[in-house]
């Protein structure tokens, strides 16, 4: 095949630029104006839920700023999950915080309900007092057994910051991921469902909430006509252009969401018998996962091959993968952190390959990209 097959390329409605121009046009190129407001308001009627939305500098912006509300900070534990991307454990670090990593459960990949409670009980022995938040991840779009997270963290009285960075549109019991915790956030990376090239931004309870996110986004700048600062802040608001791409992101959000389940539904169907090849798909019908990348996990018995041989095959043949995320608590920086496992995450890490999913992928596509790894399989 002459092109190269991706995981996820942006792609553009062909209405961004109209919002773009119209920021250059009026002056409004900073870090607030139209496009922010309105990129909110939209963001905002899309999560449900009454909930408010910040646009910020990127959806690891956004999970500090959280982590910053809910009061973390030097000698605090927060619990995450192990199985996902540096990006949601970092900003508890920047707090002087420690992260305490917790493995998955085989239903969702996502972080396992009873090694959360069973971790919480355990930090309160050890330390004397209770973890000061929990960071649950949707991983790769699928939602999180949040209902059971949400559960244990309202029984020890555990405030859940929800990383929903790659599940914008997924539900869990018809509701948006990302509205289940205090705080949810959200990213618009360059390979995400939407993008705005870079940035994020926290969904939050309350207007008086919302106001408090923006006053630590722009540098805790307090009411004077003098530059009076009583807080330490960040730089951390969405700019009107990004904001504007955003605007023009949203037009297609819906499309690009139908897009992604379609593809999954080809791979799942074209996958069915295929010994050792299996799609992480819905558990169950309470979950509706947005499948911003699909999954796979490659049993090297039954294959005869290992998902490291089929991703450097795929890769001669134009077809770019990804490995699974490799566990926090694998990580040389996480290596002295406390962390409960189950070897769920690990074996995942070892089998499993993300295959492109991303709204420049056909049907064609797919076709080509199963037929390429059912070519590997020795068995």
């Amino acid at each position: 095949m002459d092109k190269r097959i991706y995981l996820c390329l942006a792609h553009m409605s062909g209405k961004e630029q109209a919002f773009i121009k119209e920021a250059f046009d009026t002056n409004w190129v900073v870090p607030l104006g139209p496009n922010v407001n309105a990129f909110e308001d939209e963001l905002k009627h899309f999560v449900g839920q009454d909930k408010e939305v910040v646009a910020l500098s990127a959806g690891t912006a956004a999970i500090h700023l959280g982590l910053i509300q809910l009061g973390v900070g030097v000698g605090d534990e927060v619990i995450c999950q192990s199985f996902t991307f540096c990006a949601s454990a970092n900003p508890v670090a920047y707090q002087g915080a420690t992260p305490v990593f917790i493995d998955s459960e085989e239903d969702t990949w996502n972080m396992d309900p009873v090694l959360l409670e069973e971790a919480i009980k355990d930090r309160i022995a050890k330390t004397g007092k209770k973890p000061k938040a929990i960071l649950p991840v949707h991983l790769y779009g699928m939602p999180a057994r949040i209902d059971e997270i949400c559960a244990i963290a309202a029984k020890y009285d555990i405030p859940v910051l929800e990383d929903a960075a790659e599940a914008l549109g997924s539900e869990f019991n018809g509701r948006k991921c990302g509205t289940f915790g205090t705080f949810g956030v959200l990213s618009f990376n360059g390979n995400k469902m939407i993008t705005t090239s870079g940035g994020g931004a926290l969904i939050v309870p309350d207007e008086s909430t919302k106001k408090q996110t923006m006053f630590y986004a722009t540098q805790a700048r307090e009411p004077f006509p003098h530059y009076q600062h009583e807080k330490i802040g960040y730089n951390y608001r969405m700019s009107n252009i990004c904001a504007g791409i955003g605007r023009g992101q949203m037009t297609v959000l819906d499309e690009h969401i139908a897009h992604h389940r379609h593809v999954h539904a080809l791979y799942e169907k074209a996958f069915e018998g295929v010994d050792g090849i299996t799609l992480k798909s819905n558990p169950d019908d309470r979950f509706n996962a947005n499948y911003w990348l699909s999954t796979i996990l490659i049993d090297p018995v039954k294959t005869g091959t290992t998902y490291d041989e089929v991703r450097r095959k795929l890769d001669e043949q134009g077809i770019e993968t990804r490995p699974l995320w490799k566990p926090m608590h694998l990580q040389p920086v996480y290596a002295h952190n406390p962390c409960y496992v189950n070897g769920v995450s690990e074996r995942l890490f070892n089998m499993g390959l993300c295959i492109p999913a991303g709204p420049w992928v056909t049907d064609e596509d797919v076709a080509y990209i199963v037929e390429q790894i059912k070519g590997c399989c020795k068995k």
